[in-house]
C-alpha cells in the first residue's frame, strides 16, 4: 500500500511538472540566435506559433521590416526568396487567431508579438500569426512616461469635466461665491467633483503606467505606445544583442534591410 501511494505521488508530480513546462523557441538568423519563452496564458497564439514552427512555415523567411528603436518583423511567407527591393510582408488571412491582449504584458524590449490588420477592418483585433514582430524600442525617462500619461489623460478629463461643469453650473457657483454662501457652494462643487472623479476613474481609455512598466521602460526600454493594442505571446530570454544587430541594419524605403536576415524557428521544449 505504501509503495502504491509513493508510485501515485511521483506519477502526479511528473504530470504536474510536464504541465508546467515552459515552451521555449529558438529563432536563428545569420546574425545570431535568440530564444523566447512563450506565455501559457496566451494559448491560442502559443499553440498556433508552435504548430507553424514545427511545420517549418517560418523557415527561410526574412526579417523584412526593421526600424531602429521600434521593432524587427518577420515570418511572412511572401519574404521567402524575395528579390532585392521587392515590397513584401503580406499576411495570411487563413492563419488568424482571436486576440489575447492581456494588461499584464506590455511592449518591453524583447517582447514577441503578433501583428494584425487595423481596427477599421479588424474590429475584434484578430492576430495574423503567419508572421511576428519583436520589440526593440528605446529607453525612456520617467518624465517622458509622465508626458505620455498626460497627453492621453488630459483630453479625457477635460471632456468629462465639461459634461458636469456646464455653463449653468458655473454660473450658479459664481453666484454662490459672490453671495458668500460657502456651504451651498461647497455642496455643489463637491458633488460635481465626485462625479468627474468617478467617471474619470472608470474610463477605460485613461493611461497609468504600472510600476512594472515604469521599471522596464526606464531600464531595458521598449515601445509603450503599442500597449493594449497587440497580443504579446512571449519574451526574449537570450539573444538581446541579436535584436540590436538586426535593428541597426541599413534599410531601403520600405524598411527592408539591404542584407537579408534569414529566419529558422525551432521549438526547443513544449
Amino acid at each position: 500500500m505504501v509503495r502504491f501511494f509513493c508510485t501515485l505521488f511521483f506519477c502526479v508530480l511528473f504530470v504536474l511538472q510536464v504541465q508546467s513546462q515552459t515552451t521555449v523557441v529558438q529563432i536563428s538568423t545569420n546574425f545570431g540566435t535568440m530564444k523566447f519563452r512563450l506565455y501559457d496564458d496566451t494559448p491560442l497564439h502559443r499553440n498556433a506559433f508552435v504548430e507553424l514552427a514545427n511545420e517549418g512555415y517560418y523557415d527561410e523567411t526574412l526579417f523584412y521590416r526593421v526600424i531602429q528603436d521600434f521593432l524587427i518583423q518577420g515570418g511572412s511567407k511572401s519574404s521567402k526568396d524575395a528579390p532585392p527591393g521587392k515590397r513584401i510582408g503580406y499576411g495570411d488571412p487563413d492563419k488568424t487567431v482571436d486576440d489575447e491582449i492581456l494588461s499584464h504584458y506590455f511592449h518591453k524590449k524583447g517582447s514577441l508579438c503578433a501583428p494584425r490588420q487595423p481596427d477599421e477592418i479588424n474590429p475584434f483585433k484578430q492576430s495574423d500569426i503567419s508572421q511576428f514582430f519583436i520589440i526593440k524600442g528605446s529607453v525612456h525617462t520617467s518624465g517622458a512616461l509622465d508626458t505620455m500619461e498626460m497627453a492621453v489623460n488630459r483630453p479625457i478629463r477635460k471632456k468629462i469635466s465639461e459634461k458636469y461643469l456646464t455653463p449653468s453650473v458655473r454660473a450658479e457657483l459664481k453666484q454662490l461665491k459672490e453671495e458668500k454662501k460657502v456651504a451651498e457652494f461647497r455642496a455643489i462643487a463637491n458633488e460635481v467633483k465626485d462625479k468627474i472623479e468617478t467617471e474619470y476613474t472608470l474610463d477605460p481609455g485613461t493611461l497609468e503606467f504600472s510600476e512594472a512598466q515604469r521599471e522596464a521602460y526606464t531600464t531595458v526600454g521598449g515601445y509603450p505606445e503599442l500597449d493594449g493594442k497587440y497580443t504579446i505571446f512571449g519574451e526574449c530570454i537570450s539573444g538581446f544583442d541579436v535584436i540590436d544587430k538586426i535593428a541597426a541594419l541599413n534599410t531601403d524605403k520600405n524598411n527592408r534591410p539591404y542584407t537579408d536576415v534569414k529566419i529558422t524557428v525551432t521549438v526547443l521544449s513544449k
